[in-house]
């Protein structure tokens, strides 16, 4: 039986054009622990998130964490979930719709744009089959991660790749490996963090909260501390901050392993000790909400802070739709496609019309 799935026939003079898929981690299809159950199986057993024997790993997945973790963390997920569903997934399409409509306005460069999740639904997979089917022979794939990870960005290659395994005929690819230093992203952020300081004021401190990893990642070579690092380094500067006035940390620790550091969680209830005044949190490497910024940072590290002495806890949102991220992504996104052709949707347009009358003589 052939390893490769089932396409149409090849037909000469089929309209081809060029296509964006935005990639995001993924979300439960619902907040609720069937839902969480079946995402987290689908994430942990990812090899590139979980480095550890899969012997060992399976056995600690299915008889421990899958029958204690999804109840507790639909619970979670129910706090941040909207009438529109998952916050993450409502933003990621809205940035997909916002793409497409920056490349609509450009008739002579014709760009299909949709989006994906790593894990759950739309799949990746579902998605480059729906891309390809309707004549996308160049596809340019957006990891929705400012900072490359092997666990993050290296894990939508992993599964770009199976998919290409079961393809026939894979189109052209590019992959946009990371932009945790593009100075329309680092603007983003900074006017993000301008704007909520015009409403609230300035706070004692800004603080910078980055998802964690393994520490050993680092050692095995992984540039994501590196590229975080970076990240908040640009922001301060572009906020005119002194190094007493920032901080860089980590969040989302899972297990016993010794993580990145220092910890947020930990930071903020020692500044709570401290006896500091005030803090902003931001996640520079979230382009959406989700609930490790809505639930863990918004709310269960504000409790801590708060409960340590801190006096004033603020969290500023994500990126999600604003008007100079989603420059900032067409402008990322145009300078991968530069000398990619874009055909005109008036092109692909007669091409298809042309296809059907073909078929119908």
């Amino acid at each position: 039986m052939s390893r490769y799935k089932n396409e149409p026939p090849h037909t000469h003079g089929t309209a081809s054009h060029t296509a964006v898929l935005l990639v995001n981690l993924g979300t439960p299809d619902a907040p609720t622990a069937s839902a969480v159950r079946r995402y987290l199986k689908e994430f942990l057993w990812d090899p590139r998130v979980v480095e550890i024997p899969r012997a060992i790993w399976w056995f600690i997945l299915n008889g421990i964490i899958l029958t204690v973790r999804p109840a507790k963390s639909a619970a979670k997920y129910a706090q941040i979930w909207t009438a529109a569903g998952s916050p993450l997934k409502v933003n990621t399409e809205a940035q997909a719709v916002q793409l497409q409509t920056h490349f609509d306005a450009c008739e002579s460069n014709a760009v299909k744009v949709d989006f994906a999740m790593r894990y759950g639904s739309p799949g990746v997979a579902d998605q480059l089959d729906k891309l390809k089917a309707n004549g996308a022979n160049r596809i340019l794939i957006l990891p929705l991660y400012p900072q490359f990870a092997a666990s993050t960005t290296a894990s939508v290659m992993d599964a770009v790749a199976d998919w290409i395994k079961c393809t026939r005929n894979p189109p052209e690819l590019r992959f946009v490996r990371n932009y945790h230093d593009d100075a329309s992203y680092i603007n983003a952020l900074a006017t993000s963090v301008r704007a909520h300081w015009a409403t609230k004021g300035k706070p004692q401190t800004l603080l910078m909260s980055f998802h964690g990893l393994p520490e050993r990642s680092l050692a095995l070579g992984d540039p994501y501390f590196c590229e975080c690092q970076k990240t908040g380094r640009l922001l301060a500067e572009a906020l005119q901050l002194t190094e007493s006035e920032y901080k860089i940390t980590f969040q989302s620790r899972f297990g016993r392993a010794k993580w990145l550091q220092p910890y947020t969680q930990a930071t903020l209830e020692q500044m709570g000790r401290d006896g500091q005044q005030s803090v902003d949190v931001i996640c520079p490497g979230f382009t959406s909400d989700c609930l490790e910024t809505l639930e863990e940072i918004a709310l269960e590290c504000k409790t801590a802070y708060l409960a340590a002495g801190g006096k004033e806890f603020r969290y500023i949102p994500c990126l999600n739709q604003s008007a100079d991220w989603i420059a900032a992504l067409a402008g990322i996104a145009e300078r991968h496609l530069l000398d990619w052709p874009r055909n005109s949707m008036r092109d692909i347009d007669s091409a298809s019309r042309a296809k059907r009358l073909g078929a119908s003589v």
